[in-house]
């Protein structure tokens, strides 16, 4: 269906791909994996033909139409939202946009000398909408709409109006309705929350056609891809299985290739002994001849290249007191909305929450109020004594200064600190070699949350209140997160949309629920299990 043919690509001096070759079958779900700046997105672009290879074939089959969602979605306004997610399905987002602009000139009193020819226009533009299949199109953009989290009325308003991460929802909303042979996803779940991540996992799971994608989400790559795509110095590796698959034989491959090494090594040090040894004696000669032949004729075994893990210690965090944080009858209301009506919590040393609940459920504001970014209308937040705590979230992002490099930031933060454990910081959250001088103003999301962690959690607080804190962090960043977390000996509230990361981490659960919270004494594992189901709504 779609072939990758010995290409070879270079970006400046960066070599990406070197007589690469891989395959994607009809009904294939495969899942592209890569360190970043690997070549995952130029892929993308290789079969969507807008680059080019330097040389090499990337063949798609005739008549084999493909749906690309990336993270640059362009401009997008004038329209409503459904009608924006119509324009992915071809012709007919013309016919209606034209029959939403007869519908509006049929009720504008100002045209009604020219109601007869509006009348006729109406009945053949609305003859060719039906014909096209607009009813159940607009339907099942409806449908699509709402499985990625969006409320009726949103979608009959402006597009323009909406923030960015809704407008990749739009984009994305508009791919999955045009019905693609093939779909390319260029991390797809980035903006969504776990409600719209779970409703997406079920809509590929029965999409018939041929999936690429990428997505730093593990639970989700586990769970609808059946096999591999990894890029890797230049080479692509298929790997016939999902993402736990490759990463365990991806290991054993390493140590394999490691051994076989060593074993090589130990084999020509020994000859080389040898041919030391005796190359002065006559005797010995026609041997270390012989011997000089053959390490001659070996086909020598390369270094393997060893991947860099990333490692984060935390030194042991200050003591607090047992109560760390205590919720008492809090009322919270934005507008005629009640978020809250008596809340009560108590948060004890060690315990680790995650926060549960749908869209608009108080889920933030939870973390705000605990952390003073918010008062309650009423009752009271107490936070114990001896705590220190570390407040994460979105906005953290924006308060870096984007004249300083991410090595100021660090250093600006702690001038009392070595230049040596500094550097070191930086390097396990992703600022290696020249990356620590590049300003805060260029950094990707991902950097800046990178950033930011760092900056938090070098001197350790007891209490750590984090919301989503693995938004736009690659596969490795999270794992050294959660790894650093599991060993953190003080107190955590969280809210995350990553199951890997609640599963690992969390120790209760506070569901938050219309009818009221509730408490769950185990983590997201447990809370699945005596729930039924894995987020407020969803089905198990």
């Amino acid at each position: 269906m779609i072939r990758l043919d010995s290409i070879s690509k270079q970006h400046g001096r960066q070599i990406l791909f070197l007589e690469a070759s891989a395959a994607i079958n009809r009904g294939e779900k495969i899942g592209l994996v890569g360190p970043n700046g690997a070549g995952k997105t130029t892929i993308f672009r290789l079969i969507t033909k807008e680059e080019a290879a330097d040389d090499g074939q990337v063949a798609v089959d005739r008549g084999v139409s493909i749906g690309y969602f990336s993270q640059d979605v362009g401009e997008m306004s004038g329209k409503s939202v459904v009608a924006a997610t119509l324009d992915g399905a071809g012709p007919v987002s013309e016919v209606a946009a034209e029959l939403a602009e007869l519908e509006l000139a049929l009720a504008d009193p100002e045209r009604m000398d020219e109601m007869e020819q509006l009348v006729e226009r109406f009945g053949h533009v609305q003859a060719r909408y039906e014909e096209l299949g607009g009813y159940a199109l607009d339907a099942r953009a409806r449908e699509i709409l709402a499985g990625l989290g969006f409320a009726q009325e949103v979608m009959d308003g402006d597009v323009g109006a909406l923030s960015g991460g809704w407008k990749m929802r739009v984009a994305l909303a508009r791919i999955l309705l045009m019905r693609p042979d093939a779909l390319l996803l260029d991390e797809p779940t980035n903006h969504l929350d776990l409600e719209s991540i779970l409703w997406l996992e079920e809509y590929l799971k029965q999409y018939e056609g041929a999936l690429l994608m990428t997505s730093h989400d593990r639970e989700f790559m586990n769970r609808i891809v059946s096999k591999i795509l990894e890029i890797d110095g230049g080479e692509l590796t298929t790997y016939s299985g999902n993402y736990d698959f490759y990463e365990r034989q991806r290991a054993v491959n390493e140590a394999q290739a490691e051994a076989q090494y060593e074993r090589q090594q130990a084999m020509l040090a020994k000859e080389m002994r040898f041919i030391e040894r005796f190359k002065a004696q006559a005797a010995k000669a026609a041997q270390v001849q012989s011997r000089v032949k053959k390490l001659d004729k070996i086909e020598k075994v390369e270094e393997p290249r060893r991947r860099r893990t990333l490692t984060f210690d935390f030194r042991t965090p200050p003591r607090s007191g047992e109560d760390v944080a205590r919720v008492e009858d809090v009322h919270k209301a934005y507008g005629s909305r009640t978020i809250y009506d008596g809340l009560d919590l108590l948060i004890r040393r060690r315990e680790r929450w995650c926060v549960m609940g749908a869209n608009g459920a108080g889920k933030s504001t939870l973390l705000k109020l605990i952390a003073g970014h918010s008062q309650p209308d009423s009752g009271r937040v107490h936070v114990g004594g001896s705590v220190k705590m570390a407040y994460f979230a979105q906005h953290a992002m924006e308060l870096l200064d984007p004249t300083q490099s991410a090595w100021e930031t660090l250093s600006g933060a702690f001038p009392l600190a070595s230049p040596g454990s500094l550097r070191t910081l930086a390097g396990v959250f992703g600022f290696s070699g020249d990356d620590v001088e590049k300003p805060c103003r260029i950094l990707s999301g991902g950097e800046k949350a990178r950033l930011v962690l760092a900056k938090m959690l070098y001197d350790p607080p007891n209490f750590l209140v984090l919301d989503e804190p693995t938004n736009h962090l690659d596969m490795a960043t999270k794992e050294m997160l959660i790894k650093a977390l599991a060993d953190f000996e003080g107190t955590m509230l969280f809210v995350s949309h990553d199951r890997h990361f609640l599963a690992a981490l969390s120790n209760r659960v506070l569901e938050l629920l219309p009818e009221g919270p509730r408490v769950y004494g185990g983590g997201y594992t447990e809370y699945v299990a005596q729930s039924g189901h894995e987020a407020p709504g969803m089905r198990a």
